[in-house]
């Protein structure tokens, strides 16, 4: 029974509890995991016209702004609070090292279903999460020594790091890849990518939720400053994103991306790191700090969102109906518009007295040549 039910020892011995569930979805929990998230950033990818996604390589104001957000601004604000708002060293440590990892996977979601810029999206995902195997430790190492005068490097799963590294190049270049071979002549299967990419998010979410050892971690009854405290890097990660980004010039849909890009975050980094660093009850008061973290800058980023698409921030029309809204891909109708606006523009200009080339002035010649036999003619 306790095999097929390891929650029940929960109720009487709550330290075996947590070290159980955790032995027992070792198994699985990951590969299902990493499945559903490799699936939902390559089907984003495949979403991403090929040739925009070239542009945004080279489009460094957005992306350099991206990351002075992503690695220096965030993880200070993470730093600020907790020398402000006086976190104890299990919640301060653990409120770092989300500050300081790389974004979450769900960016590239929101920035799917709210039709920001995709293509920015994806991009930062790729170069940031790269840029994290050299940024996290850095920004740990720093802010961690002069918070708490402590070294918690040890503790990080950088196997899982590594993992996490891995899925998210494979995903993207696989997803870019298709794009490019398939994309152009086949709006479609773009259109299709986006969608399946959108139900791995949500089936991700499900998972994650009902998983068996969901629910052992207790956040009720805590301090005031654990609700308000680890929320605050949040709050002012959005408002300094905006403020930057809208500094630096970008345009709206790259300043939506950028803010969703800085401020969620990848928590499963904070949440092994937990299981490494603390025992027992530290543990689960130490792992309710990124469970918190990541429903509360779910809804953040949702409101944030939801509020720039009102705004006409995003690429959607901010008149349209919400669930056409969350449904569509605009990125993708946006570059089939733009493809036929360019194809039109150059029928025009063939038309118009655009310059011909060799066969078209050769047949234009022969035309002319031929007018007075056939004005000749005409007359008999």
């Amino acid at each position: 029974y306790i095999e097929r039910n390891p929650s029940y020892l929960l109720y009487q011995f709550p330290a075996s509890a947590t070290e159980l569930s955790i032995l027992k979805m070792a198994d699985y929990r990951p590969i299902v995991a990493n499945m559903f998230l490799f699936f939902l950033i390559f089907g984003l990818s495949g979403t991403v016209d090929f040739s925009h996604f070239k542009r945004q390589i080279k489009n460094k104001k957005a992306i350099l702004t991206g990351l002075l957000l992503q690695f220096i601004i965030l993880p200070f604000l993470g730093f600020l609070v907790v020398k402000i708002t006086k976190l104890d060293y299990i919640m301060g440590i653990t409120l770092l090292i989300i500050t300081s990892s790389p974004g979450g996977a769900y960016s590239n979601w929101f920035c799917s279903i709210f039709n920001a810029d995709l293509a920015l999206s994806v991009t930062m995902t790729a170069i940031s999460t790269i840029l994290s195997v050299a940024m996290l430790p850095l920004n740990v190492l720093l802010y961690s020594r002069l918070a708490f005068d402590g070294d918690v490097l040890d503790s990080l799963d950088w196997h899982a790091l590594g993992i996490s590294l891995a899925v998210v190049v494979a995903a993207i270049t696989s997803g870019l890849f298709i794009s490019a071979k398939y994309g152009k002549e086949s709006p479609k299967l773009r259109s299709a990518l986006n969608k399946a990419g959108n139900v791995a998010g949500l089936g991700l979410i499900i998972f994650t939720s009902v998983a068996p050892e969901g629910g052992s971690i207790d956040l009720s009854g805590r301090e005031l400053v654990f609700y308000f405290g680890t929320i605050l890097p949040i709050v002012f990660g959005l408002l300094a994103s905006i403020l930057i980004s809208s500094l630096a010039g970008l345009n709206k849909p790259e300043r939506v991306t950028v803010s969703v890009e800085c401020v969620y975050q990848n928590t499963g980094i904070a949440m092994t790191s937990c299981l490494a660093l603390f025992d027992g009850a530290d543990e689960a008061y130490a792992i309710g700090v990124p469970f918190w973290y990541t429903g509360m800058q779910t809804l953040f980023v949702g409101i944030y969102c939801l509020v720039a698409w009102k705004m006409g921030w995003t690429k959607a029309p901010a008149n349209e109906n919400i669930f056409k809204v969350l449904f569509r891909s605009y990125e993708v109708e946006e570059e089939q518009c733009s493809q036929e606006n360019t194809d039109s523009q150059q029928q025009s200009m063939n038309g118009e007295g655009a310059p011909l080339d060799d066969s078209d002035a050769e047949q234009a010649n022969n035309e002319k040549e031929q007018k007075p036999e056939e004005v000749i003619g005409s007359a008999n």
